[in-house]
Parts: structure tokens; sequence; C-alpha cells
């Protein structure tokens, strides 16, 4: 059989994401919106989201993730144009006069012409659980002051909101997309970002001043709320004609994560615990066979995750496994077969992609049983395995994917639409019998809209 794909733009969204197949619900009515299939252009760079804050070295481009493995830290980063300046930042809580400083460090980088402001980056660690902290960075009249609150203490009873997006870009359609999820009521509070980010490569020589514009563009979300990043294919600048043969190095100078505290041996591949969530962010444009360092550090890290005290297990990637579309098809099929038996195995519940500029979702699907005389090549229901999200239509512009491959034409068209989502974790019962049930309501956003999938309960581990 061929993997079946469900649509998310039904009226009465039909299972959501499918934590049992034996229970059902109903989703209720999801947006009509449908982004016009043609390409988006980026917008011009006298655009207002790209605006420099007044005054001198005014710190720009502020954006914050997740500092630590369980959520008591925060890095914030942020560049100043003209020179270091101040690397401090001062943090207080929420109805408490006592501020507190942090000091960060400065880095630069050149890429052909182009060379970088002053990146800094400072991590906050030992906060509170489930706290609005303010913070400022900059000195004198440039100080710039943001917010952001800290997430619950890790548990499997713990509700969290996160959002997803993937392949933004900085077209006229990005900005619908962030504005729609900034909008959105569920209110994610913290974004899941799976790959793709500001398209400078799509320019001449890299055009790194559109990494500069793409920073100012996010800060206004960023700035409030961690976005858990993946590396994509166009992060890796890796550009040896001009001179460049250094993979992913504006990426990795401009935005930190924690790979050190999850034991990771690089930053594009690590691990995170967020409330009832554990989260893994992998890298497809990094070595992953077999004794690489990333395949050591996932078959570790994979098996030592609690599922009492984090039931959710959630794979970040780029190349979506499966892909029933022509664009990019395939190309993940490498890493499935690494893979996906880990997956089935410890019983990831889903697998967030991009790449591809579309939205897809499948059922829980597997083809684990294959091997090279058997014949055994074709998808199959599986319980254990996870549901595999590709989310790709953030807004760039090079435009939706709409052909679907002959092999693989989905039982259902799969919505072209869905700029970003909502994953609603958290809600758990008390343990019943062997394993755990679980139940979590799942909300899904469509274009701004939320479809609330409902209560959906979690077979047992």
């Amino acid at each position: 059989m061929v993997p079946k794909w469900v649509c998310a733009g039904f009226v009465y969204l039909l299972l959501g994401l499918i934590l049992n197949v034996a229970e059902f619900c109903n989703g209720g009515m999801t947006s009509g919106y449908q982004r016009p299939n043609n390409l988006s252009f980026d917008m011009p760079l006298d655009s207002d989201v790209f605006r420099v804050p007044p005054g001198y070295n005014a710190p720009q481009q502020v954006h914050i993730t997740q500092g630590d493995y369980e959520g008591r830290g925060v890095i914030i980063s942020w560049i100043t144009p003209d020179e270091p300046g101040s690397n401090t930042v001062v943090y207080w809580a929420e109805n408490t006069e006592l501020k507190n400083c942090a000091d960060g460090i400065v880095v630069t980088y050149k890429y052909f012409d182009y060379t970088s402001g002053f990146i800094h980056h400072c991590t906050i660690k030992d906060l509170e659980f489930d706290t609005k902290y303010y913070y400022e960075v900059g000195i004198g009249n440039t100080t710039r002051q943001f917010w952001f609150i800290t997430p619950p203490k890790v548990g499997p009873d713990v509700p969290y909101t996160f959002g997803l997006i993937g392949d933004l870009g900085q077209t006229y359609d990005s900005n619908t997309t962030l504005t729609h999820y900034e909008l959105n009521p569920a209110k994610g509070q913290a974004l899941l970002f799976v790959g793709d980010l500001s398209y400078a490569d799509d320019y001449p020589f890299h055009d790194n001043n559109r990494w500069d514009t793409w920073g100012r563009f996010i800060e206004r979300n960023a700035a409030h709320q961690p976005w858990i990043w993946t590396a994509g294919n166009h992060e890796i600048d890796f550009a040896p004609a001009i001179g460049e043969s250094i993979p992913f190095k504006p990426y990795t100078h401009r935005f930190f994560v924690p790979y050190e505290a999850s034991e990771s041996t690089s930053p594009l591949w690590y691990s995170i615990k967020r409330a009832s969530a554990y989260i893994i962010v992998m890298s497809s444009y990094s070595a992953f066979g077999k004794y690489t360092p990333q395949y050591k550090w996932f078959t570790n890290k994979v098996t030592e995750v609690n599922r009492t005290e984090t039931p959710w297990l959630i794979v970040l990637m780029h190349p979506p496994m499966y892909n029933s579309y022509v664009s990019h098809y395939m190309e993940g099929e490498t890493m499935r077969v690494m893979y996906e038996p880990w997956f089935v195995e410890y019983k990831v519940d889903v697998v967030f992609a991009g790449h591809v500029h579309a939205y897809e979702r499948s059922e829980r699907v597997s083809n684990v049983a294959y091997n090279i005389i058997n014949g055994l090549c074709t998808p199959v229901n599986n319980h254990s395995a996870p549901v595999y999200i590709t989310i790709g239509d953030g807004g760039n512009q090079e435009g939706l994917s709409t052909a679907h491959s002959h092999t693989t034409q989905p039982t259902v068209k799969p919505a072209l639409d869905m700029a970003f989502l909502t994953l609603r974790t958290g809600l758990m019962p008390t343990s019943v019998g062997i394993g755990i049930k679980m139940d979590m309501p799942l909300k899904l956003t469509h274009n701004g809209f939320t479809t609330d999938t409902g209560n959906h309960r979690k077979s047992p581990l």
C-alpha cells in the first residue's frame, strides 16, 4: 500500500495527528485561506519590517532560543552593526525590582566581500520555570527592552503549545505567515523551525546582507519566544567558487544552540526537553551514516528518553522521509533507511520536516520490513511509527510545490497553504496499568486559524 495523506483543509478535519487510530474526533472548521500558486517576491530592502532601530550602534536582530537542556536557560542573541558595544544582558523577573546581569561573547565572520556586524550571544541560566522575564540589551539611549516567558517545569502533565514553521524566507508571503502566527489565538509559546531561514544564498555571492534583513524581520517574534533551530540546505552556504569552503558559516555564527547540554559534538544536531516534550533536532546535511558522530549521538540519546517524564517525543529534520510530491522526491530516503527503525522501536510521536514547499501529513506508516531480497518495499500501517508532517511552505521566493509523483499519489490531495502549525502537548492523566494512557489536545493552525482536533488518546508505550 502507499502512505495515506490526510488533508488539513477540510471542514471537519478528521483525526488530526492520529495518536491512536481507534479514536475518533471532530476537528471543526479550518480557514478558507488559499495562498496564490505563484512566486512571491522578497520584500524590498526599505520595507518597514527590515527597519534598522534608531540610534548609533543600536542592537538589532534580537532573538532567543532555549539555553540549556530543561528550559531554565535562554540564549539571547543580537547584533551591533558599528562596534562591539556592551555584551551584557540586564534581566529581571516580572513583579520584582531585583535586576541581574549576564555577560556574553561577541563573534564576527567574513563571507566573500561581506563582513558581519558584531554578533552577541549571552546565555542566562538558572531561571525560574513558568515566569515572565524582562531583559535589556544595548547601552544609553540605544538600550532596547524585550521579554520572554520560561516554560513550565518538565513533566508529563504540562500543557504547552509549540508553533512550527519551515522554509520561511523574507517575501510578502513570509510576512503573511509570521503575521498569522502572531495573531493566532492558539498563541504558540515556542517555535520549532524546521530549516531554510533567510534564503540569502539565492542571491549572487550568497549576499549576507539578506541574513541581516531576515534577522530584523523575525525579531518582532523571535525576541519574545524561543525559536528552536534546525539547519536546512539553504543554511549550508558552501561556495568554493567564491572562496567559501566552510559549510554553515553564517548560520553557526548567527544562531547559537545549547548542543553541548545534550552531549552533542555539533550545533547542527542536539536535543532539549521543554514542558512535556522531548525534542530531537537532526542534521540532514551532515554525515549521518553508521559510526558517524551524529549517528552515535542519536542512537545513544533516543534510548535515554524517559517517556514518563516527557511522553511526547518529537523529531525535527529538514527533508521529509515520506513525500508524495515531485519536488525533492525520495531525497530523504537514505536517512529514512538509517533512522526509521529507531523511530519505530522507540515510538517517536511525530517527525516534522520542511524542504518541500507544501503541507502534507501521513498516517502512522513504516517501511522497516524491507531487505534486499524480500521485496517488501511498500510502507504499511504501523501503530508504533511516527506521524510524518511536512510544513515547508512558509512563504519563500521559490513558490509552492504542487505536482505529485505518480508512484505515491495521496488518497486525498494535501493542503497547499498550511504556512505553519501549532502543536499542543500535555494534560496527562495518572498512569493506568502497564504503560501510560495520555490525553493530549492537539491544535493544528491553518494560516492563522486554529483547528482544535480534540483530545487524542496516546497508546501505551
